[in-house]
């Protein structure tokens, strides 16, 4: 079903999240890291990862610059942040610097696994207490598309961002589209540069009131 990457220094938490999987998510295969070094070398020589569940404080992290290269090296893959840091602006920095969800260490294996669909089903995860105060109407300007990004966009462009929007994974846009997932994965790539986002999930939340119909008539 998916394919996750678990970057945690701790075997206990790794286990914990392995469980969560095998009983929310059956089907899915799960892989371990243990230091950034690790988690980049393999999700660069493994692009078909649909998820990676990043911890903050894994040996080579340093603060936030292993969250960034692990977005710049690998923008199409969505990447979870999984850590016991609690301040806000921290956990909003994640999601500036590329990550598409914030998930709490304190936090149950029902709230772990509701957060982990909610970023499969393309949208971003925050804690609660986050949400309540980002839900200022500015809060969305900073994933405000303007209409001529989306003009650079081929037709099997916007084809390829029209499934995104409904929270399809590659896989699924590739069966859907009747191409390789390879082919879906350069599409996506391609888009992320035009839209000038840094990851998927940030293209969806821009193009929440877009009507691609009116673009596909082109």
């Amino acid at each position: 079903m998916y394919k996750v990457l678990i970057a945690d220094d701790h075997p206990l938490f790794r286990d914990a999240i392995v469980h969560i999987f095998g009983s929310k998510f059956p089907d899915s295969t799960t892989y371990e890291t243990e230091d950034i070094a690790s988690t980049l070398e393999f999700a660069k020589s493994h692009d078909d990862i649909d998820l990676i569940l990043l911890d903050l404080n894994m040996p080579g992290m340093s603060g936030l610059n292993g969250l960034l290269d692990l977005s710049n090296e690998c923008p199409t893959t969505p990447v979870v942040v999984v850590s016991a840091e609690n301040k806000k602006q921290v956990i909003l920095q994640t999601i500036a610097y590329g990550a598409v969800g914030f998930i709490a260490k304190s936090s149950s294996k029902e709230t772990i696994a509701e957060a982990i669909a909610t970023v499969f089903e393309g949208n971003i995860y925050l804690p609660a207490d986050i949400i309540r105060n980002q839900s200022s109407p500015n809060s969305k300007k900073e994933y405000q598309l303007l209409p001529e990004m989306l003009s650079s966009l081929t037709r099997r462009q916007l084809m390829v961002l029209k499934c995104m929007t409904k929270g399809e994974a590659n896989k699924q846009i590739a069966y859907n589209l009747n191409v390789s997932e390879t082919t879906v994965k350069s599409h996506v790539s391609s888009i992320l540069k035009k839209l000038g986002v840094s990851n998927r999930v940030q293209a969806v939340v821009g193009c929440s009131d877009i009507d691609f119909n009116q673009y596909l008539k082109r």
